[in-house]
């Protein structure tokens, strides 16, 4: 079953947590490669498309989660309609999903989308990225692929600002709990609102380009 719980979804296979996709796969092994040749392009895509006409928007972020994935599956790009949650974590409800999208993202353009953080400590950038990050993960507005979409759009805002991709690869290594740190992270996110743990895994990932 999925690792996900929800009203009703037909997204994925009969008794399994492998989303129906274009390609017709049906082994999680190769549908996990196909997504990850498939992030790894976009961020070759996308970096190199910035530049000072780009907006952080929700059109932005939509297309990322679109033009990465649509080739593999038909709901790319579109926002979920039905209630998700996963384990005690119960993510936006799909009723209001639309509006609490909308208000995020004019709360992000009040601040420039973060456009002017080149010039800002590096504790500021990770507290504002984490804010911000903390804010799409209780959302949870797509089926699946969210961690990763949302990685990659602050990764661009981080880009933008003159800093490498954020380095998550400690964040992302299984602990002994089974679960990892990001997670951890996450679930105090959409638990608690609190991003204390995400802005410290943040500050530790963010290194300006061309440092060593």
């Amino acid at each position: 079953m999925s690792k996900y719980q929800f009203t009703e979804s037909n997204i994925y296979l009969p008794g399994s947590d492998i989303p129906k996709n274009n390609l017709g796969i049906e082994t999680p092994d190769l549908l996990h490669e196909v997504e990850a040749t498939l992030l790894q392009q976009a961020y070759t895509r996308f970096i190199t498309e910035l530049d000072s006409s780009v907006r952080f928007d929700e059109n932005y972020f939509r297309s990322l989660h679109r033009d990465t994935y649509e080739s593999l599956y038909e709901w790319a790009g579109l926002y979920r309609t039905v209630d998700m949650s996963k384990g005690s974590s119960l993510f936006c409800r799909a009723a209001h999903l639309e509006q609490q999208v909308r208000r995020f993202f004019r709360e992000l353009e009040q601040e420039q989308y973060l456009k002017q953080a080149a010039d800002w400590p590096i504790e500021k950038f990770a507290e504002r990225l984490a804010h911000y990050q903390s804010e799409l993960i209780a959302l949870h507005p797509f089926y699946e692929l969210n961690g990763r979409i949302t990685r990659l759009f602050f990764d661009l805002i981080a880009v933008y600002n003159g800093y490498e991709p954020i380095d998550y690869s400690q964040a992302l290594a299984e602990g002994p709990s089974g679960l990892n740190t990001y997670i951890e992270a996450s679930i105090l996110c959409v638990q608690h609102a609190d991003s204390s743990r995400l802005r410290q895994i943040v500050l530790q990932g963010l290194q300006r380009t061309g440092m060593d």
